[in-house]
């Protein structure tokens, strides 16, 4: 391949791709690479040049793909792309895009499943023990000129329990090894080659509220999961216990959350998704005992360069051959 005259523009474009994730290709230029091998014409919406929903709109109307970022995709907004053949979300979670409109429009739905696995099991367990042993809250109290030395508990040795064993609530479950916890999985169904090799132990989800230390979400936002953990969740909890969602916004009650939280029920909680994001105007912003970040569970290097590339492979594949391994 000539890639002189590829960079100059020389080569023929099949294909128009919309790419709305902010972080699609910042760490390397590997996926972006791939899609202009593959005669894709690059378009990447960026905030300064105005809201992304309203520059879709303009854009989307001659886009063969589009590389989405966390913005909602309506039938009136798929219906607009005349010739939108994929969305390949950046990232596993795709309930902001209506997958029955894409269906009966022939438009594909892709996640990148996989890519963020280790970077959201990392933070799962930094929220624990941020939480734990107050990291933020001494932070700022340094900031103020007014240290404090708030008693925190230890992770070492307690019981954790992981609710939703898929690829990151396992990460979370083997990285809880090396603090020779006990893990109690909660999910509707048992994953047997993963209770042998961990060691864990499948429980109601009662149980394992009840038991546990500390409570990790990583459950996908169902109407089964809506609200699961709810004031008769807090009220079987233990008094120090500690819940972690970087799961979904939705599957904890949040008004429930902050009554827990306030009256002592539960230690703290560590939220990296809320049910609106981000969660500005939340009550829980001005509690001490509950940390809340923006969603960044894969914001790291490797899982940036791993969702990049997967979201554009899938893009290739539906373009190429109408099908992905990554399909929803």
């Amino acid at each position: 391949m000539d890639f002189d005259a590829f960079y100059k523009g020389e080569n023929m474009h099949k294909y128009k791709v919309i790419v709305t994730a902010r972080s699609f290709g910042k760490a390397d230029k590997q996926a972006q690479i791939l899609l202009e091998e593959n005669g894709c014409e690059v378009i990447k919406l960026e905030a300064a040049n105005g809201p992304i929903e309203e520059q879709l709109l303009e854009e989307i109307v001659e886009a063969d793909a589009i590389i989405a970022g966390l913005e909602e995709y309506s039938e009136a907004t798929i219906c607009a792309g005349k010739k939108l053949k994929v969305i390949s979300r950046y990232g596993v979670g795709y309930d902001a895009v209506d997958v029955e409109a894409a269906k009966k429009h022939n438009v594909a739905v892709t996640i990148t499943i996989g890519a963020n696995g280790d970077s959201v099991a990392d933070l799962a367990m930094a929220l624990m023990l941020d939480v734990a042993r107050n990291v933020a809250y001494m932070h700022k109290t340094m900031q103020e000129k007014d240290s404090k030395r708030p008693m925190g508990i230890e992770m070492w040795e307690k019981t954790i329990g992981i609710i939703g064993t898929g690829r990151i609530g396992q990460g979370v479950a083997k990285r809880c090894q090396g603090f020779r916890m006990r893990i109690l999985c909660f999910d509707m169904y048992e994953n047997e080659e993963f209770k042998k090799e961990v060691g864990v132990e499948y429980v109601d989800l009662k149980t394992l509220l009840k038991e546990s230390d500390f409570v990790s979400l990583h459950a996908p936002f169902t109407p089964e999961t809506k609200n699961m953990i709810n004031k008769d969740a807090f009220a079987i909890m233990k008094k120090n216990a500690i819940v972690v969602n970087t799961a979904r916004g939705g599957i904890i009650n949040e008004e429930d959350l902050y009554d827990a939280l306030v009256k002592g029920e539960i230690r703290g909680a560590g939220l990296d998704a809320t049910l609106k994001e981000p969660p500005y105007d939340s009550e829980l912003l001005t509690l001490e005992n509950c940390i809340i970040t923006p969603h960044a569970g894969a914001a790291t290097v490797e899982a940036s360069n791993k969702m990049s590339f997967i979201a554009a492979q899938n893009v290739v594949d539906i373009l190429a051959n109408k099908t992905c391994e990554n399909m929803v």
